[in-house]
């Protein structure tokens, strides 16, 4: 069972890694929609972060759950159009 967890965080920090640099924010700046791409792009780091933060304390349920978590921060933020996400592949769910 580790190996499956240790494979999943590992595969879901890619996910992340991989989603944030393709979601590019697509609302006017200064709008409330620029803000909230902002928010919900700054949520994505975060989580990212706080999962690089307990993978190196060998707490790997936290990390895949943080890494998790900022995936769907971003994919939800391209489901609702604050950014322009590909629409093929395996990375956001539009």
């Amino acid at each position: 069972m580790p190996a499956d967890l240790h494979e999943k965080m590992d595969r879901y920090e890619g996910l992340l890694a991989d989603a944030l640099a393709e979601a590019d924010p697509v609302a006017p700046e200064g709008t409330p929609l620029d803000d909230a791409a902002v928010e919900y792009e700054e949520m994505a780091r975060s989580y990212l972060e706080d999962g690089r933060h307990f993978r190196e304390h060998d707490d790997p349920v936290n990390a895949l759950a943080a890494f998790s978590y900022g995936h769907a921060w971003l994919d939800a933020g391209a489901r609702i159009g604050l950014f322009d996400v590909p629409e093929s592949g395996h990375l956001f769910t539009v």
